[in-house]
């Protein structure tokens, strides 16, 4: 069966295309906001070739296809015509149905996924670079002062400094709104006038840290190079904005003066109000985990390791996302990845340790390939392919990522760029806490490997 065969057939299998209210996709699954969940047929989704598994979670109707869903996702969009509106009755629909209405935590879960999921090979090939440099200078193959290090900084630091933009039309996808005027917003944030001011203010405590609009709006002096909750809330006013201008606009002046009104008052609102707010909120999330590090290092080890796992397999794995990209503008370096590196490894050994376990050839090869993907930072075949099945090996991987975190954490191992967690990212580690890092791997693999080979029984694994 083709891919667009198979797409037919889960588009058929999820109430059609009218029921689908948005579509996206992160790095291995299909998510869908439904107009009516009820519609869903998950044994006959489930049966489809290239589903390797298929779960309601977080409002979303979330389809495993692996690391192919780039190519699923295309077919996708071209059935169901992503930017066609919903008709209204289908939003009229979701208006009635009280089951549709999201939370707070579920509205964000949407956000985060939906946001962060198309750009993290960008992200996450610019980390692989920085990590690598990192290496490379700490072992003195390249001086750290060398034109070399500085171009190959500049290829891999482009994209977090810029973040904002890449943010930008990202969020305005899953906003629906116009992707250009959303950028516009991030270049008033990333403007050098704002960004030399507050590197002045950082200097120079005396400095001015405010503008005044009119002598009356005070506009906050901060540097958003790198900053994540700041540009994704701005485009979200943007999109309410832009909808309420466009409503009220004379049909004959709409061209031109709804994107000039819109600009100006989603900009004037992200500087003076949302850009601020979002500081301080990613101040403090990063502020929360770090507390919790310095209360016990190992206790905030043990609890983002054991929760890990859990919130790869419900999807709620890039909330962490956020905190990590906050903690590298603040601090310049994250503890939170490397934790997520030893749960995918735990999630690796745990599996592997089935192969022993599973009775016939064809179930040995899924495993196989399962563990294989688990070690290149790509958990969820393993995960929904193999440890769903055998829980007690899901226990095993948890407990494992746990304890490799909390020895981690003991030792204060950290990255200093966003990077896949994949056991190709080892030489990202190389410097004061790469032994570490590789004593943590081991810990993990065999952890959760001799844990999970213990608990399940042969008579699991018939």
């Amino acid at each position: 069966m083709s891919k667009q065969e198979s797409i037919q057939k889960i588009i058929a299998n999820i109430g059609g295309k009218e029921n689908i209210k948005n579509a996206w996709h992160c790095m291995t699954r299909l998510r869908f906001d439904l107009v009516d969940q009820t519609k869903v047929n998950w044994d006959e989704i489930k049966q489809i070739s290239g589903v390797i598994a298929a779960q309601f979670q977080s409002d979303q109707c979330q389809i495993v296809v692996g690391t192919q869903v780039k190519a699923y996702f295309d077919f996708l969009a071209d059935e169901i015509g992503l930017q066609t509106p919903v008709n209204d009755q289908a939003k009229q629909s979701v208006k009635q149905s009280v089951k549709q209405h999201k939370g707070i935590v579920s509205l964000f879960m949407d956000t985060v996924s939906g946001v962060f999921g198309p750009i993290v090979p960008a992200i996450a090939g610019a980390g692989m670079i920085k990590g690598l440099l990192a290496g490379l200078i700490a072992l003195k193959v390249v001086p750290k002062t060398s034109d070399t290090v500085i171009i190959i900084d500049l290829i891999a630091s482009g994209v977090f400094y810029f973040l904002p933009f890449f943010l930008a039309v990202s969020a305005a996808k899953i906003f629906k709104t116009n992707e250009y005027l959303a950028a516009a917003i991030a270049a008033c944030l990333m403007y050098p006038t704002l960004i030399d001011a507050a590197k002045l203010l950082a200097t120079n405590p005396n400095a001015a840290s405010f503008y005044y609009f009119l002598d009356m709006i005070p506009i906050s002096i901060f540097s958003y190079a790198g900053s994540v909750i700041p540009i994704i809330f701005s485009v979200l006013a943007l999109s309410y904005i832009y909808r309420f201008v466009d409503k009220i606009m004379p049909n004959v002046l709409k061209t031109v003066f709804t994107p000039t009104v819109t600009l100006f008052i989603a900009g004037l609102l992200a500087l003076s109000v949302i850009g601020p707010i979002g500081i301080y909120l990613g101040k403090l999330l990063a502020l929360f985990i770090r507390s919790l590090f310095d209360v016990s290092a190992v206790f905030a080890g043990a609890i983002v390791g054991a929760i890990r796992p859990v919130a790869i397999l419900t999807g709620m794995h890039h909330a962490m996302t956020p905190i990590a990209l906050q903690n590298f503008a603040e601090l310049g370096y994250d503890m939170l990845m490397p934790m997520m590196f030893m749960a995918n490894m735990a999630i690796a050994g745990a599996t592997a340790a089935m192969y022993f376990k599973a009775k016939n050839k064809q179930e040995k090869t899924v495993i196989v390939s399962a563990a294989v993907s688990a070690l290149l930072g790509i958990t969820e075949p393993a995960l929904f392919g193999v440890l769903t099945k055998y829980k007690k090996a899901f226990i095993a991987a948890t407990a494992g990522s746990a304890i490799a975190s909390a020895f981690i954490a003991l030792f204060g191992v950290r990255l200093y760029g966003y990077i896949l967690s994949s056991i190709f990212s080892l030489p990202a580690y190389i410097g004061p806490y790469f032994i570490f890092a590789i004593l943590g791997v081991l810990i993990s693999i065999c952890s959760s490997f001799i844990m999970a080979y213990i608990f399940v029984g042969k008579q699991q694994a018939e």
